[in-house]
């Protein structure tokens, strides 16, 4: 009996060493921890996962589409390096909303307490998919907040890609179709690039050419034509014969960790 009983003991004290290895404040290479806190604002809920040791100024990544969550946290290099780096990382669920003023108004008061709270004023905006129409719109409107705008396969043109689900769109805008169509090159940020090229907000996206979901050429292509036509500062990473997928070219993309760490530490 004594033997199974010696070996319960060390197997114990081996995990307790393990666990003080790992955990203790002298384990410098430790990964970055994923838990958030939460809060609401208006019954929306705000996801907010703070680097181990924030860099100066309290840098933060916003993405967007939050859906329930920051689904950028389930992307390990992403979220370890831009964590090591000092940079959180951070999201507002208002739901399936499609860039309208009032959304819109909505996204700048969980900033407005991002920045009440001690974070940065100047975030780093990142859009996948849709989510690039919400923060591309915010950006439109708020350009002297934005340090910079990122996107991975963003969808960018409201007037193509947004009337797809009508329904969605226009309970966002609160507008008839035949309202919000006249009205499209008020609402559209593909037509409202003047004030982030003024304030000189530098672009990056990765994109697919085989992108059927959300078109290169309606979408990025435009974005990069008329943002390089204004004299704005933007990179395209054209992925050959990918879409719209899950795939380490857009969540494992050095250039793009390189460029968000490089302009939230600046």
């Amino acid at each position: 009996m004594r033997f199974p009983l010696l070996l319960t003991a060390v197997a114990v004290v081996f995990a307790s060493l393990v666990h003080a290895a790992t955990t203790g404040p002298e384990n410098k290479d430790a990964a970055p921890a994923r838990a958030g806190v939460t809060f609401e604002i208006d019954g929306h809920k705000a996801f907010v996962y703070a680097a181990p040791v924030p860099a100066k100024g309290k840098p933060w990544l916003w993405y967007a589409p939050t859906l329930k969550g920051v689904s950028l946290m389930q992307r390990k290099v992403y979220v370890e390096n831009l964590q090591r780096a000092g940079i959180g990382i951070a999201g507002f669920d208002l739901g399936e909303v499609r860039g309208a003023p009032g959304s819109t108004a909505e996204f700048t008061r969980f900033y407005d307490e991002m920045v009440r709270r001690g974070w940065s004023a100047h975030p780093i905006l990142l859009g996948q998919s849709r989510g690039g129409l919400m923060m591309l719109a915010w950006a439109v409107r708020h350009p002297a907040k934005v340090r910079a705008f990122v996107g991975i396969y963003p969808v960018c043109n409201l007037a193509t890609w947004g009337m797809k689900n009508k329904a969605v769109t226009l309970a966002d805008y609160g507008l008839p179709e035949a309202e919000l169509v006249a009205r499209m090159s008020e609402f559209n940020p593909l037509e409202n690039l003047t004030a982030i090229l003024a304030n000189k907000v530098p672009i990056f996206v990765v994109h697919g050419d085989a992108d059927a979901a959300v078109p290169y050429a309606e979408n990025t292509g435009v974005l990069k034509e008329r943002y390089e036509a204004g004299g704005g500062a933007i990179t395209v990473k054209l992925i050959t014969g990918e879409g719209h997928q899950v795939s380490p070219s857009y969540f494992e993309c050095r250039e793009l960790l390189d460029f968000v760490i490089a302009h939230a530490t600046q």
